[in-house]
């Protein structure tokens, strides 16, 4: 502000000399009025001073209107437990836990899959209407014939499993610490967030990669302790009992869950859902928060220049910060942006709306289920793959995988629940919450994947994301990219976690 002020006056006293009045900062004070040189002297000093206070106070204003209080999002404290919140503390305990496979309920699931009722597909129509019909039952074949739950099982089980109640409801989570760590180096805990419809099984793949770096030919500079937890109302944790549970409620749980685990300074990572909860996060706890990875990173508040970039940008991408990568994937908007928004969203209005409902058949049929669920791992993972009869699901995964994926929706019987997500967070419309409007200066990382639903160029995610401090255009890959391209996104979170941790830059935010 010094300097403002000293440019100001200077500039003031440039014109006064061109009138002829260089003299008068010289000028005594004392006796001024004594002559008519002082006396217009003075006269004219006053109005400079006059003048340069007015200028200065609008300046202070200006800057005190302009700038952005760093605002931090309330925790949310809930009860989303059956009935009343008892007077008695709540139980902290962590419990082991373990995911089973019972007879009852395999008996049940192989009763339902021989009784689907099939309709035949439209010729060539791929997967144009959604799932191709024809492949759909090549599958169901898979599940009852090969598929092998009780083996997926062991496979789930291979790391530690646990359950905590938190405000009201049972959080399943997965811990996994590494096996080994290299002499006088510590494990860096890292929050994994899944989103829909995936669950924890998404990690399975990247776990070993940032557990234990140094086996899989990657930097063992940075080792990771690894917690994944199911959101609540997915996969093996609790459903909430009553309305409103959004991410900010989520971010609250999970918060509270890394404290209780005694992490108060962890790093987190999310897509898809996880992208908001861990944003929310950030925004709930900055001073907890050492950095936050994204592998999707959308904006919700569109702005006029937001608007004026998406109508000029392909012609003038440096007026926009653009760069070429941002160009070729975004335009032309109406095909790579509009079309394709439109194309993949019809499931998000009816779970924004009336979740229930389509949830009902869903939760009983799980030809019905798997039919919902792998159409996403198809389009999300690639548009192209729409023109393919098997949805190129094999392309990118293995059945055992998605029905996994798949089973663990079924078994838990969590597939209403999960959708209601949807309405929680978006019956209140897109950019009216809090934690919309404000900013994460959280130090972020972001892997853009090229195949992701919307691409979001840097230029739009630094006005959310103000500490962006690593931004890659990733070579592949798509919306579930830990279970996709796990080796990618494990190169991405080390690098970022590296550059983070060589300088300090958790330490400088706080500052």
């Amino acid at each position: 502000m010094a300097v403002v002020f000293c440019f100001l006056f200077k500039t003031i006293q440039r014109e006064k000399e061109r009138e002829g009045l260089s003299n008068f900062c010289s000028l005594p004070f004392k006796g001024y009025a004594n002559t008519s040189l002082l006396r217009g002297g003075g006269e004219i000093q006053g109005i400079m001073l006059l003048e340069i206070f007015l200028i200065l106070g609008a300046i202070i204003i200006y800057f005190l209107l302009s700038k952005k209080k760093e605002e931090t999002l309330p925790f949310k404290e809930g009860w989303w437990g059956k009935g009343q919140k008892p007077d008695t503390e709540e139980d902290t305990t962590i419990r082991p836990f373990k995911v089973e496979a019972t007879e009852e309920e395999l008996s049940d699931l192989f009763r339902r899959l021989d009784q689907a009722r099939f309709t035949e597909p439209l010729e060539d129509s791929c997967f144009h209407y959604g799932i191709n019909l024809a492949y759909l039952r090549k599958v169901v074949s898979y599940w009852k014939n090969e598929f092998n739950w009780k083996k997926q099982v062991e496979v789930l089980n291979k790391y530690p499993h646990f359950k905590t109640k938190i405000q009201g409801i049972d959080i399943h989570f997965v811990h996994i610490k590494p096996p080994r760590l290299p002499e006088g180096q510590s494990a860096k805990p890292l929050l994994m967030v899944h989103g829909w419809p995936g669950s924890f099984y998404e990690f399975y793949k990247i776990i070993p990669l940032l557990t234990d770096p140094a086996s899989h030919g990657l930097s063992s500079e940075h080792v990771f302790e690894v917690i994944c937890p199911s959101i609540p109302g997915y996969g093996f944790s609790e459903a909430p009992h009553k309305k409103g549970f959004d991410s900010v409620s989520a971010a609250s749980v999970f918060y509270e869950l890394m404290l209780r685990l005694g992490f108060h300074e962890f790093y987190a990572q999310g897509g898809d859902w996880g992208w908001l909860i861990c944003t929310n996060l950030a925004q709930i706890a900055p001073n907890h928060l050492k950095g936050l990875h994204l592998n999707l990173a959308s904006v919700t508040n569109m702005g006029f220049t937001h608007l004026l970039s998406i109508l000029l940008g392909r012609y003038l991408p440096g007026l926009f910060g653009f760069q070429e990568e941002d160009v070729r994937r975004m335009f032309p908007f109406l095909k790579k942006g509009l079309y394709r928004i439109l194309a993949e969203s019809g499931y998000a209005h009816i779970q924004a709306t009336r979740p229930d409902t389509v949830g009902c058949g869903l939760n009983d049929s799980p030809v019905g289920l798997a039919a919902y669920i792998l159409e996403k791992f198809s389009v999300w993972t690639n548009p192209e793959f729409c023109n393919l009869v098997d949805g190129g699901l094999e392309r990118k995964f293995n059945l055992d995988d998605l029905l996994t994926n798949i089973m663990i929706y079924w078994v838990s019987g969590c597939i209403i629940s999960s959708m209601r997500f949807y309405k929680e967070n978006m019956q209140k419309g897109i950019g009216t919450q809090k934690h919309e409007k404000l900013t994460v200066q959280v130090p972020t990382g972001i892997a853009s994947f090229p195949n992701e639903v919307m691409h979001t160029p840097q230029a739009w995610a630094q006005k959310k994301y103000t500490n962006i401090v690593s931004f890659h255009f990733m070579p592949r890959g798509g919306h579930f990219a830990a279970l996709e391209e796990p080796e990618l996104l494990a190169e991405d979170i080390l690098q970022f976690v590296g550059k983070v941790e060589k300088e300090q830059l958790w330490t400088k935010k706080r500052k």
